[in-house]
Formats: C-alpha cells, structure tokens, sequence
C-alpha cells in the first residue's frame, strides 16, 4: 500500500530531528531515516501495529520504535501516518490530522 504522511507526522519529524541534533547531528538524521522506513513497512504490512489504547478506535493503529510511537490509519487506498511522537505520553485526539 501506498504510505502517506500527513502535514502534522511530517512537522513531528522536523520537531523530533531538531531535538535529536542539539546532542547529535548525525544520529538525528539517520534516526528519521529510521522512522521514514518504519513507516514504509507499515505499506507493506498494514496491520502490524496496535490499536492505539487511549483512542481504542479499530482503524487507528501505532508502533513503536525506540522510544517514539508512529500512529497510523488505514484505508482502502493507503496507509496515512497521522503523527510520530515521545512514547512516555498519551496521545491526545486533537494532536491528530483527520
């Protein structure tokens, strides 16, 4: 399946490189490359991830990598990652771009 990131997953991954370079340039960069793939593996296996628990809607999954979640929602034509953020919080509704 085709992977689309929204406005907001994207402006997270600026956030989160920003972050990750005040201490190490390099490593932000190949971090996000991670989290680039990550979400490119969703395309290819779509239901891998977990509902995400505090929602507990069906169609909107997340995983987990490192420390970062990427919650993603499924549709007919695509994968859409809705946003990536620090794991150590709770997912608001209004944080999403729906």
């Amino acid at each position: 399946m085709r992977v689309v990131w929204t406005n907001e997953a994207v402006r997270k991954l600026d956030e989160i490189e920003r972050f990750i370079a005040q201490d190490n340039p390099e490593r932000a960069s190949s971090f996000i490359d991670v989290l680039l793939e990550k979400g490119d593996f969703i395309g290819v296996y779509p239901d891998i991830g977990r509902v995400v628990p505090e929602l507990s809607y069906s169609e909107i999954r997340e995983i987990l990598v490192g420390n970062y979640r990427i919650v993603y929602r499924r549709t007919s034509l695509h994968v859409e990652i809705l946003t990536v953020f620090d794991g150590h919080r709770l997912l608001r509704f209004d944080e999403l771009d729906l």
